[in-house]
């Protein structure tokens, strides 16, 4: 990956965005067991956002991590987030506060987040990347990136523009890899053309890649092999150019499987890569909702409708026939929340959906399925 990133301790990193929680507060005391399991195995890259957990991530780094370990010992990147700035006056306060969130005097990787064609104009014209760049000269961030929600032709337009940017962040795992919205692939493949390290985020899809379709966990276990998750982490990782795999985990039981995986890090072999491409077809051909549950889409709907949740409810019932959604759909997200049928198709979700879903159409398929 060069010289300048040799502080990365292998290709796997802790995603924060997904952290034990406790309400509406991280439970620390997990945290921190997940913490130091993590750097005890050798590993040492932590991502988080202001954005991340209505601001408890940044916050929770601090007291579990960065107030824990010397400062050489960890690599952090955290974020510009569009929800948290309007002018260019507003970016370095911005950046400092995140600094003082997270307890540190530098972040390794601060990225420009969740880029793509609506918001790069914004980006531009508060000039969000020459502030980055400046603070990377006064020695308040080591490496500027980006992390990346669109079309191909989109990244190639902006690492032309930032052939400065030595780190790009994307959406990769298998069921992605060839999808003609995420474009994985292609997205990939401009990484490339530009010779750009990789961060990979989204490796088992926000879960969907461990709670298989029955049919395509019987693909798996005739492999005998790991865990569903397992194969998903190593299809991610055994791409050239990848500096890291994210994982966001929630409990020490995904923390350890994980390690178990990426620790002594093997790419698929023929057999396995098999199997992926079936269980592919597989997914394929049950017309889920690829949410990844983010939660974006959330903090702006006028409606207050947990719009993953809902999604998650019909995808169960798809994939299981669980006739018990409806209760969840009915007696839990939407008790203090909009309901899919209260959306005035504003259209705010999906200007901010990295999936680039069609949210509205896609509501009034759940609200067929739940409220008729």
């Amino acid at each position: 990956m060069g010289k300048y990133f040799e502080n990365v301790k292998k290709n796997f990193g802790f995603g924060c965005m997904r952290l034990p929680m406790n309400g509406n507060k991280v439970d620390d005391e997990q945290f921190i067991r997940m913490v130091d399991e993590f750097m005890a195995n050798g590993f040492n890259y932590f991502d988080t956002a202001r954005v991340y957990l209505g601001g408890e991530s940044e916050k929770a780094l601090k007291r579990c991590l960065t107030s824990r370990y010397p400062r050489e010992s960890f690599v952090l990147t955290d974020k510009l987030s569009t929800e948290c700035f309007e002018t260019h006056e507003e970016i370095r306060p911005l950046f400092e506060s995140q600094l003082e969130a997270c307890g540190v005097d530098y972040f390794d990787f601060y990225l420009m987040h969740a880029q793509g064609a609506r918001i790069y104009g914004k980006y531009k014209k508060c000039r969000a990347y020459e502030t980055a760049f400046e603070l990377k000269k006064e020695g308040k961030i080591r490496h500027v990136g980006l992390s990346f929600h669109d079309r191909a032709e989109v990244l190639d337009e902006m690492l032309t523009d930032y052939p400065e940017i030595e780190l790009v962040q994307i959406q990769l795992n298998y069921v992605d890899f060839e999808d003609a919205a995420v474009q994985s692939k292609k997205v990939y493949d401009i990484c490339r053309k530009h010779n750009k390290p990789i961060a990979v985020m989204e490796p088992v899809k926000g879960g969907s890649l461990v709670n298989l379709p029955q049919e395509a966990k019987d693909v798996f276990d005739a492999l005998a092999g790991g865990s569903y998750a397992s194969y998903a982490l190593r299809f991610a990782a055994g791409f050239d150019g990848i500096m890291t795999v994210l994982s966001g985990m929630s409990d020490m039981e995904q923390m350890q499987d994980n390690i178990r995986t990426m620790k002594d890090f093997k790419p698929l072999d023929k057999n396995e890569l098999e199997a992926v491409q079936k269980v592919c077809g597989i997914f394929r051909s049950m017309h889920l909702i690829p949410c990844t549950s983010c939660r974006y889409c959330i903090a702006g709907c006028p409606k207050k409708i947990s719009i993953p949740d809902l999604f998650s409810c019909y995808n169960a019932r798809t994939l299981y026939h669980d006739w018990n959604q409806g209760y969840y759909y009915r007696k839990v997200y939407t008790v203090n929340n909009g309901k899919a049928s209260d959306c005035i198709k504003c259209g705010k979700c999906e200007n901010i959906c990295p999936q680039h879903l069609e949210i509205r159409s896609l509501l009034e398929d759940v609200a067929k399925e739940f409220e008729v």
